[in-house]
């Protein structure tokens, strides 16, 4: 059985590694390739696969998880194979992790430790490192009882240990607890701190800027379509969770209209919960984005999995959005969606395009590579034109009154329309402008004082930037 010391390393890297699971009716997997995912996520934080092993139960086994009989076989394929950790395609209880190494000889790592490695080895900037470290002690604190045999008491009833140490004692346990819990406080704060600093810039940018969020499942080719459209830079490549920060970069729609272009961290199934409250923060320029752009890569066999999983997290955090939300004046709605068919050109024949756009309406089908203009090898102009039709609404000559005093609003509809006439009255400015209702509705969700008319003075109503016709007709249906 690993030692104290052993077992505190959870790291995987250059180790040979056995991967198992138990697969229970409402299993979430691939059924054509079981432990494709678990696998990949072994070799991106630097394992080498050499055996598997699963087994199908209606109910896991208390102690071991697996049956006995098939720890020792996964015992068996561990010493065959000279594997030093076994990684479990679920997650474990502590009690269950020291009963398998006591059984197999070997460290067990089931599947919210391993991302949590993957995670702390790709974080590169404060914020995530903090994030990270966070996720980890969440993780660890209730699982510290099976990661010790010294709980014996420090002093202990009339040991002897010089004055001042003698007395009931206190259990080493108990210690590492406190300091857990002292030290997770600590960075909670630290972080707090950094999200407010982010919270106060999204909601600066919003104002000024439609924003656009890419969001989908790691690896699906997010960063590969965020560089495309924007001069952004964002590390790609073809492994799990290469992108662990969002980045934030103007998209030039052509014919004087911008967009900010948000690449986000990448889904994957059943991501721990406390790895998820973490990286809330990492999400908060997707959630309170005007439209989110979900990319999914069909030609990967488990993508109807991964689309649920996206939309299952995004409903979570949505939900959770509404729930926070108590501003009286202004009710928040999640923003639009639309789905990105990616990697359209490694299907096998355009009837496989077919099923999905059929079972997604409205979706549309890209190629996130660049050709030679360096634009979407496909679907870049049906992509371009729902985003400024997001963006803008239909474009309507309208006299937009505002007080003088908000010059910030006037400067943002000069930039963003085609203004044509400007008229004084009093403290206020009426501007005839070329301009969708969407602008003006963005606008004024963002504080802004605004009435619109016609040109013949009738009253316009621009009470929603978010209308029904750019909800995504699949968003309600069972994919």
């Amino acid at each position: 059985m690993p030692t104290p010391q052993e077992r505190a390393q959870l790291q995987v890297q250059s180790e040979r590694v056995v991967v198992a699971a138990v697969r229970i009716p409402d299993s979430t997997f691939d059924h054509r390739d079981p432990f494709g995912e678990i696998k990949a996520l072994a070799e991106q934080a630097g394992a080498t696969v050499v055996g598997e092993l699963s087994q199908r139960l209606e109910r896991p086994v208390g102690a071991t998880y697996m049956g006995s009989g098939k720890v020792a076989e996964l015992k068996g394929i561990c010493e065959a194979t000279n594997a030093d950790t076994i990684i479990f395609d679920h997650d474990l209880s502590p009690k269950q992790i020291s009963n398998i190494e006591k059984e197999t000889g070997k460290k067990v790592v089931d599947r919210s430790e391993l991302i949590l490695d993957i995670f702390a080895s790709r974080a590169s900037t404060v914020e995530a490192q903090l994030q990270v470290e966070i996720a980890q002690l969440a993780y660890t604190y209730p699982r510290l009882k099976a990661m010790w045999d010294h709980l014996e008491r420090l002093v202990g009833r009339g040991g002897v240990g010089g004055i001042g140490t003698r007395g009931p004692g206190e259990q080493q346990l108990e210690i590492d607890r406190r300091l857990v819990q002292k030290r997770r406080l600590a960075l909670e704060g630290e972080l707090a701190i950094i999200q407010a600093r982010k919270r106060r810039e999204v909601a600066a940018r919003k104002r000024e800027h439609f924003t656009v969020g890419i969001v989908g499942y790691t690896n699906a080719g997010k960063s590969t379509l965020f560089n495309t459209l924007t001069a952004g830079g964002a590390y790609a490549d073809d492994r799990l969770f290469a992108t662990l920060v969002t980045r934030t970069r103007d998209w030039d729609l052509g014919g004087g209209l911008s967009v900010l272009l948000s690449d986000t961290v990448g889904f994957v199934r059943d991501i721990p919960t406390h790895l998820v409250a973490s990286f809330k923060a990492t999400l908060e320029e997707a959630t309170h984005a005007d439209v989110l752009l979900i990319i999914l890569d069909v030609s990967d066999p488990a993508a109807e999995i991964q689309f649920k999983t996206v939309n299952r997290v995004l409903d979570e955090l949505f939900e959770e959005l509404a729930k926070s939300t108590h501003d009286e004046d202004r009710f928040w709605e999640p923003p639009p969606r639309v789905v990105l068919l990616n990697k359209v050109d490694k299907l096998k024949d355009n009837s496989e395009l077919l099923v999905w756009q059929k079972k997604l309406p409205g979706s549309i089908a890209i190629s996130a590579l660049p050709d030679s203009q360096s634009r979407l090898s496909m679907g870049h102009d049906e992509l371009v034109t729902f985003v400024r039709t997001a963006a803008l609404g239909d474009i309507e000559e309208l006299d937009v009154t505002l007080p003088l005093s908000d010059s910030r609003t006037i400067t943002i509809i000069e930039k963003q329309a085609e203004v044509l006439d400007r008229t004084y009255d009093g403290p206020n400015v009426t501007l005839r402008a070329r301009i969708g209702r969407r602008q003006l509705a963005r606008l004024r969700s963002a504080g802004a004082r605004i009435e619109a008319a016609t040109t013949d003075g009738k009253r316009v109503p621009i009470e929603s930037a978010r209308e029904e016709t750019t909800r995504p007709r699949w968003a309600t249906k069972d994919v």
